[in-house]
């Protein structure tokens, strides 16, 4: 029988079990590897952050929604993959062995790389984590009772940057309705070259309409930023000019600060030669497969993907949650050729899609696909994206405890739109 383990219970790790079983069938032994009992819907910690959601709206026990579905599940979390060997190592010392193995991990967040960054034993806080959005929300509670200035933004390297513009905007909004906004001083901090460059380089008139939200909400920002170190109450800034040499330097004091780190690949890859480009991710080809270990595909934030274009502070591709679906379904295509001996070629059409919550409106843009030049690049605002946000985190919910793969509005809306899975 041939054995298919999953690295990874998030969006991706759970995304691509289902997607095998229902492409495979009951042939396979599929495992998932977890870190932990549960899966977090990850695009909804902006909300738990300022009490708009409880964790429990968001997370799930997933053991027996997996189970339902004929897959086995381990807590433990993996200590070190050992491709030469084809096993798991996990956490508690046993060993699991695999023909093919799929790394759907996520990221290392790194707030190391930046002194006095991140919740644990840092000054500022986060939404990577439904815990650590917890535990800001816990600080948030704190502040409002005497606030003051607030920083958010993202750190040198940072790939990812919707949340942070998400969680200023919310927090404008949640501010506002408490009629506390007058007393909180916002500035958004970052590496991109400006505003609504999202590591893609900017998506149809993004810096615009990004920039007048920011004007209406009485955002401050400050971009080609570079935070240099983070203290209790106060965050170092140095601001580069377009060759990436210091311009001027900010000391923004704040009360309450959200910043979203650099990503690595995580520890239990990170070192291994020929699976991991330096920075610890997961080299594929565009059949998202490893050109080393023929037997292991890979896909999400753990994937290497090239920055769109260099900019002066460094920045990094995001990879969009529309973006991770199609790299599911390529590799579940392609394991399922490979099965029949047939050539796998299926191809992620790696088209991004991110709906942005702002509280009260939203914004949604639209790559295809996401490295330029495009065919289709667009992005607008109204308050129907605030809505389709709240409907998709109902619907992946469902979809994560009935383990349906491909519901009707994907197979066939998004094809109307021109926005295919696969190549």
């Amino acid at each position: 029988m041939t054995r298919i383990v999953v690295l990874g219970a998030g969006i991706g790790g759970m995304s691509i079990a289902y997607e095998l079983r229902g492409t495979l069938g009951k042939g396979p032994e599929i495992t998932v590897i977890g870190q932990g009992e549960h899966f977090s819907f990850t695009p909804s910690n902006p909300w738990v952050a300022v009490g708009w959601r409880e964790p429990a709206d968001v997370e799930i026990a997933v053991a027996g929604y997996l189970a339902k579905q004929h897959i086995g599940f381990e807590s433990a979390g993996a200590e070190r993959v050992e491709p030469a060997d084809n096993r798991v190592l996990l956490r508690d010392g046993r060993h699991i062995e695999y023909d093919y193995l799929v790394i759907a991990t996520g990221p290392r967040l790194a707030f190391d790389e930046v002194t006095g960054l991140g919740p644990d034993g840092g000054f500022t806080h986060s939404v990577c984590t439904t815990a650590h959005a917890t535990s800001a929300w816990k600080a948030y509670q704190e502040f409002l009772k005497d606030p003051g200035p607030v920083v958010v933004g993202a750190a040198p390297g940072a790939s990812c940057f919707g949340p942070a513009y998400e969680f200023a905007m919310i927090l404008d909004k949640d501010l506002r309705k408490r009629k506390l906004r007058d007393k909180v001083p916002m500035t958004y901090v970052s590496p991109e070259p400006y505003i609504g460059h999202m590591g893609l380089g900017g998506v149809g008139d993004s810096k615009g309409l990004m920039e007048s939200e920011f004007r209406k909400r009485h955002v401050k920002w400050i971009v080609n930023a570079k935070i240099d170190t983070v203290r209790d109450g106060a965050m170092d800034v140095v601001e580069v000019d377009e060759d990436g040499q210091p311009k001027k330097t900010h000391t923004l004091p704040f009360r309450f600060s959200m910043v979203l780190p650099a990503f690595t690949g995580v520890d239990a890859v990170r070192h291994i030669e020929g699976l991991c480009n330096p920075r610890g991710f997961i080299l594929i080809d565009k059949h998202q497969r490893n050109p080393a270990y023929r037997n292991i595909f890979s896909l999400g934030v753990c994937v290497a993907i090239p920055p769109v274009e260099p900019t002066p502070v460094p920045t990094g591709a995001p990879k969009t949650g529309f973006m991770i679906e199609s790299m599911v379904t390529a590799i579940a295509h392609n394991i399922r050729d490979e099965l029949r001996n047939v050539p796998a070629t299926a191809e992620a059409t790696w088209n991004a899609i991110c709906l942005a919550d702002m509280g009260d409106t939203g914004a949604a843009f639209v790559a295809l696909p996401q490295m330029p030049p495009r065919n289709v690049t667009w992005a607008k605002v109204g308050r129907w994206v605030h809505l389709a946000k709240i409907a998709f985190e109902k619907y992946f919910m469902l979809k994560m405890k009935s383990g349906h793969t491909e519901p009707i509005y994907e197979k066939y809306v998004l094809k109307l739109l021109g926005i295919g899975r696969t190549r």
